[in-house]
């Protein structure tokens, strides 16, 4: 018997990103998915809205957070994983592949020999087809590079949580050109996914209402492969890549990317304060 997630989703409007509470429908037990710590980044303020929100909603219906997931490191917008934690309690968890992603970037910030490039900064690291439980619902852990490294597709009952490896069809995919992304590579994560049954229901991370239609956040792998504009059934992997690599480099980094990729790859943690008492992001100059 399929099991059928109960699904709420939560809305960023800053990084178009959706994040989303994962409920066990025969328990009380749920976890979280890509949470949004909002930041004015050219005030240097953070607040905490949308975690907020959240966190209202798990203690209004009395749930119990077993698990803050983290499809990847995203480079748009800050986690609050570590804020939901000390709230509601939960394990943080994400790719085995985030120690990739740790030296690669901990080089790029100059981080001290104090930052541990071992994931170690994160309660569960998953590897490609670990399960766990959320109350009585099963997930799966199905590893999806190519966006990143450290892409993990969330598989639960019968819904995914893709992260960004896949949008919605009219938008296609995510771009693949940031440090150890690969187009050759996601377009084959990509396929991985869309072999899951077509009833499936992909649950996006990011929408961007292209030509004015309402936001959406849900598909199905069925639509994807017939209606994908980069990556339906009849696409081929040359002409996936040749697309890919050609849009990616007409694109500008993401406006977030700088505080973003220092705060997730610490598993949502600020960086330490200084001798002042303050906390400071870095900005290393044609560092990127």
């Amino acid at each position: 018997m399929t099991q059928i997630p109960e699904v709420t989703h939560f809305f960023d409007e800053q990084s178009n990103t959706f994040s989303y509470v994962v409920k066990d429908p025969h328990s009380n037990a749920c976890a979280i998915v890509d949470s949004v710590l909002d930041i004015d980044y050219p005030a240097g303020r953070l607040s905490y809205k949308g975690a907020d929100e959240i966190i209202a909603f798990v203690r209004n219906n009395d749930l119990k957070v077993e698990w803050i997931i983290e499809t990847h490191v995203h480079a748009d917008h800050l986690s609050a994983a570590p804020y939901i934690k000390g709230k509601v309690g939960g394990l943080i968890g994400i790719g085995e592949n985030i120690n990739i992603v740790q030296d690669t970037f901990g080089k790029v910030f100059n981080e001290g020999t104090e930052f541990q490039r071992d994931g170690s900064q994160f309660d569960r690291l998953f590897s490609d087809g670990d399960s766990y439980q959320i109350g009585s619902l099963i997930g799966h852990a199905m590893h999806t590079p190519g966006h990143t490294p450290a892409c993990m597709t969330h598989v639960i009952g019968n819904s995914a949580f893709v992260g960004d490896t896949i949008f919605m069809p009219d938008s296609g995919s995510a771009r693949a050109d940031f440090p150890g992304g690969d187009a050759r590579t996601l377009f084959r994560s990509i396929h991985r996914l869309l072999s899951l049954p077509e009833d499936v229901v992909l649950y996006m991370c990011h929408d961007y209402a292209p030509n004015g239609r309402e936001l959406r956040h849900v598909s199905t792998v069925g639509e994807q492969r017939r209606e994908n504009v980069h990556v339906a059934d009849a696409i081929t992997e040359e002409q996936y890549v040749k697309m890919r690599e050609a849009r990616d480099a007409t694109l500008a980094m993401p406006k977030l990317i700088i505080p973003s990729i220092q705060v997730n790859m610490k598993a949502g943690h600020l960086p330490e304060p200084e001798s002042n008492g303050q906390r400071y992001l870095k900005v290393p100059i044609n560092g990127l």
